[in-house]
């Protein structure tokens, strides 16, 4: 499974994609910490990823619509199939590697925790328990992401089916209550950004993302036994 996660990451930076995301999401970071911390003079870090968190639903499918769709598409499933490594390293593999690209733009927003700092006295609890719940958003993105990139070979359909499911579940909760506890930026905002944990919530992102991740190898697994 390294080799699937070395090769996997690599190929983030020997494109744009990886830049582009990084680039984009640490720039629309700057942005929040200016207009929702900077110029309210406050200390607070967790302003920022509470605004941050809203654009997740666009950025992350850049990175999540190519996992499976360019395999599909270039024609270089059948040899990923067909190779002695399993489904389920394939698709872990995909998933860490991509994880791992947003890990390290979430590690860069450390940069915005110093500048607070030297200004004054953030809370270290508080902001690392708001980094802790933007990771698992995103890492629970990143796993729905995948799962809709194994669905088709058209990166954008992929990408369009994500953000369209992230934006559903991100309002559904304002047209019935019952959608309150399934929503995963409620989970994110009702908690985390107020720097506590809810096992509730804890629970919700981690499981969705465990689901689609199975999800993904069972669509995956389908395939190879067609093949």
């Amino acid at each position: 499974m390294w080799a699937i996660i070395k090769k996997e990451f690599k190929s983030y930076f020997l494109s744009p994609i990886g830049y582009i995301y990084i680039g984009i999401f640490l720039l629309m970071c700057s942005i929040f910490f200016y207009l929702d911390i900077f110029a309210y003079m406050s200390t607070d870090f967790t302003y920022m990823f509470g605004s941050a968190s809203t654009v997740l639903t666009f950025i992350v499918p850049l990175i999540t619509m190519r996992m499976f769709s360019e395999e599909r598409k270039n024609g270089t499933e059948q040899l990923l199939l067909t190779s002695p490594r399993s489904v389920t390293s394939i698709v872990l593999g995909k998933f860490i590697a991509a994880a791992l690209v947003v890990l390290v733009s979430v590690a860069a927003t450390l940069m915005y925790y110093a500048i607070l700092c030297y200004f004054g006295e953030p809370q270290l609890g508080k902001s690392l328990v708001a980094i802790l719940g933007f990771a698992l958003l995103a890492l629970a993105y990143i796993s729905f992401g995948m799962f809709a990139s194994s669905l088709t070979e058209n990166q954008i359909i992929a990408a369009v089916i994500s953000v369209a499911f992230f934006m559903i579940s991100w309002f559904l909760p304002g047209f019935s209550n019952a959608f309150v506890n399934f929503s995963l930026m409620d989970a994110f905002y009702m908690s985390f950004v107020n720097g506590t944990i809810s096992i509730q919530n804890l629970v919700l992102l981690l499981s969705f993302t465990v689901l689609f991740i199975i999800f993904t190898i069972m669509v995956i697994q389908r395939r190879k036994s067609v093949k």
